[in-house]
């Protein structure tokens, strides 16, 4: 029987901070949770391990999924990031929404409106297989 890690309690002003610049707050082998925050559009993502749990906390942008990332590179280990997404599907996001992005599926913020603050949780396909393994 495996022992339960301790939980972590970040309080509101750690939180708050995070959100003001854009950071994690947590990252393990096994998952990340950050405190995101977009004012601009990004880059076309796609991460090989990574499945993208987001909550909007505040603000608006326009999401697009799935489709094909153009003009690919690995910008680290399961990395990958493009230019651009063609034939994806346009979804607009806003404050309460929750979001689901399997790892593979291509992932592109292409407008934001003032700013976006979400939480993205990243449980990590690989951790979970060694996981499942071991019990």
């Amino acid at each position: 029987m495996q022992t339960a890690q301790a939980p972590t309690f970040i309080d509101s002003k750690k939180v708050a901070a995070a959100f003001a610049k854009g950071m994690p707050l947590l990252e393990t082998a096994g998952y990340k949770v950050h405190a995101s925050r977009r004012v601009e559009p990004g880059q076309a993502e796609i991460h090989t391990l990574d499945t993208d749990v987001i909550y909007v906390v505040d603000g608006s942008a326009t999401l697009v999924t799935g489709g094909k990332a153009i003009d690919t590179k690995e910008v680290g280990p399961n990395e990958i990031r493009g230019s651009k997404i063609e034939g994806g599907m346009e979804h607009r996001i806003t404050k309460g929404d929750a979001i689901i992005i399997p790892n593979g599926v291509p992932h592109q913020f292409t407008a934001v409106t003032g700013e976006l603050h979400y939480f993205v949780c990243k449980p990590t396909a690989l951790a979970a297989t060694a996981q499942l393994s071991q019990q």
